[in-house]
């Protein structure tokens, strides 16, 4: 029997006391992390908002086996978002409808959430109806006709069903009570109220394609709500990608289960606190980079040299800089490069590493104690 055939589904119930402290410590890191980020300048904040999405959209594709490239989705966020960064390259239909999905959720996390915007969202990720070479009703709830709508793995003759998903004929009654639920004011944490929307959507299951990620847009705009912040800090998509295999078992076997949810919601608590324990790190990147860049500031750098400063602090950068890469990025000669190049270094802007000849690179400093050396 799936969870959504028992008699009472779906009356949630979970132990309090075994979330409490969790969810506290919950609490406490969002409230540290978020009273750290108000202390940076607002373009900082953006910067550092704008890598937040780019990684959360990306990567809640990745967990479908969806691949997006991540400068595609920079730059469309970019755009919408009026944030000025160098780089911007066009973004694909399919991409920008994404990016459109998860602005939506983030930045008008305070709109109710209804069937029409659901639909909105639906469409904007299959702009040409189709999911992959199938063609699906896009903007809608499934019909019909696909049921039984399952989770299957496996070869033909030795299928393994992992979920089986309410028929398309109780979509209409699931969705409302749901979406009643999700708008009614209750005395449920916002934050827990995420892992609650994230695992009764997908249960649902209402669309023929993309649940998922619509499911972890639902999650990420009851967050926003919970931190009433429409900037986006930690990504909880980015930590279930790296817990993936974790993540589809905790669905599985609660989907399987009773409607206790506890250790659903003990197993999204923990990584949503994985998550934002992980923006510590990107947070101190951003610190480190306004650091540096206050440093640099005080005497003037050229136009080459700021481009290829910016391009070796970007998060897709690869490897360390070099005379040939800095001439190819900056579009000037060897010789020009090999100058621009001595010149940051004995700034101390640019730190040599180990190796000569051919093998002599550089790289910019990594910690403060580094950064105080620039002249």
């Amino acid at each position: 029997m799936w969870i959504h055939e028992q008699k009472t589904w779906p009356d949630f119930t979970w132990d309090a006391g075994s979330i409490a402290s969790v969810l506290a410590e919950i609490r406490h890191r969002q409230g540290l992390l978020l009273g750290k980020m108000e202390t940076l300048g607002f373009e900082l904040k953006q910067e550092a908002s704008l890598n937040v999405l780019t990684d959360d959209i990306v990567k809640s594709s990745a967990i479908e086996g969806e691949n997006l490239d991540p400068q595609e989705v920079r730059s469309s966020i970019a755009r919408r978002l009026g944030i000025e960064v160098a780089g911007l390259i066009p973004a694909s239909r399919y991409v920008d409808g994404v990016v459109e999905m998860m602005l939506d959720a983030t930045q008008n996390f305070a709109k109710p959430l209804t069937k029409k915007r659901l639909f909105n969202w639906h469409a904007a990720l299959f702009p040409t109806g189709r999911s992959g070479m199938h063609k699906i009703a896009a903007g809608e709830w499934r019909k019909v006709g696909t049921d039984p709508m399952q989770v299957i793995s496996g070869p033909l003759g030795r299928e393994k069903i992992h979920f089986e998903a309410p028929r398309a004929d109780r979509l209409d009654k699931e969705i409302s009570f749901f979406l009643k639920w999700f708008e009614t004011k209750n005395t449920t944490d916002p934050v827990l109220s995420a892992g609650i929307a994230h695992f009764w959507f997908v249960t649902i299951h209402p669309f023929e394609d993309g649940n998922g990620r619509v499911a972890r847009a639902i999650a990420d705009m009851a967050l926003a709500r919970a931190d009433g912040v429409s900037n986006r800090f930690y990504s909880l998509s980015s930590q279930i990608e790296k817990e993936r295999k974790h993540y589809y078992e905790q669905l599985e076997r609660q989907q399987r289960g009773t409607l206790d949810i506890t250790k659903w919601l003990v197993w999204f608590l923990d990584c949503l606190g994985r998550s934002i324990y992980g923006a510590e790190g990107t947070l101190g990147k951003i610190l480190l980079k306004a650091r540096l860049w206050a440093k640099i500031n005080r005497k003037a750098v050229n136009d080459r040299q700021r481009l290829i400063i910016n391009r070796m602090l970007e998060d897709d950068f690869a490897g360390y800089m070099n005379t040939s890469k800095y001439a190819r990025l900056a579009k000037c000669s060897t010789d020009t490069a090999l100058r621009d190049i001595q010149e940051l270094k004995a700034r101390g802007i640019f730190m040599q590493n180990p190796g000569r000849g051919r093998s002599t690179s550089y790289r910019l400093p990594e910690s403060v104690s580094e950064t105080d050396k620039v002249r």
